[in-house]
């Protein structure tokens, strides 16, 4: 049987300009990763990565950190069907386009704009944020410039049939890459709704492991969102 890890990126600059970048405790989280499975003895016989800066660095920390105890590190294959859902896309042109013609929506935009300084901005935005890509999974609105769901649906079950359908041989497989990609991941091995993709997203903390294994066209969901390696509270993170 062959193994499939699923990483989800460390924790990234949410709400800052330069948002595709790690985090100094990000770079942490992906370096503490590396350690603990060479520890554990985990080996690898490949390592795929999505574009996105903050899933390449993921990557390449958990990989120096693994290198550097005296572990072999497979070197890195990185595409694009792995990057996240286009967030900045949904947020910058779908939000404005749902807000002008659902007071609903538009009274959680407000309530955030206003909550946008204060301690607790993140749980305004993400109850405004649900709306809006529910509405995005639902196709209830199409704009210009931002990927739809369905497009982003196909591509990354477009890798995973590719991984899944070869010959497993035990092969051991990690990907580094986001947690919309995770949840899409777990809701299609699940075969649920395609709306719970993006609830489980909302579960996936940073540089946690979702775990599946597969062979002879069979596919098993073997562990979801776990952290072992982060044995410190101020390592568990969500954003």
């Amino acid at each position: 049987m062959g193994f499939l890890v699923l990483v989800r990126h460390g924790q990234a600059r949410t709400f800052e300009k330069e948002s595709d970048q790690l985090t100094p405790l990000g770079e942490e989280q992906a370096e503490t990763l590396g350690r603990f499975w060479l520890r554990q003895g985990a080996a690898f016989d490949e390592v795929y990565s999505g574009t996105l800066v903050r899933q390449r660095r993921t990557a390449e920390l958990a990989g120096s950190a693994y290198a550097a105890g005296g572990g072999t590190w497979p070197a890195l294959q990185t595409t694009p069907a792995l990057n996240e859902y286009d967030s900045v896309g949904i947020l910058e042109r779908l939000l404005p386009a749902l807000a002008e013609e659902d007071a609903s929506f538009r009274a959680l935009v407000a309530a955030f704009e206003a909550r946008r300084e204060a301690p607790d901005r993140n749980r305004h935005f993400q109850k405004m944020f649900e709306a809006l890509t529910d509405a995005w999974v639902r196709g209830r609105l199409q704009v210009d410039g931002v990927e739809p769901w369905t497009t982003f649906r196909d591509r990354v079950r477009g890798f995973l049939q590719e991984i899944f359908m070869r010959e497993s041989g035990g092969r051991r497989i990690a990907v580094f890459t986001s947690g919309g990609v995770i949840g899409l991941t777990v809701q299609t091995v699940l075969d649920a709704p395609e709306r719970q993709a993006l609830e489980i997203n909302w579960r996936v903390r940073n540089a946690s492991l979702t775990e599946f294994v597969f062979g002879r066209g069979r596919v098993s969901f073997d562990a979801f969102n776990a952290i072992p390696h982060l044995d410190e509270e101020r390592l568990r993170t969500f954003r």
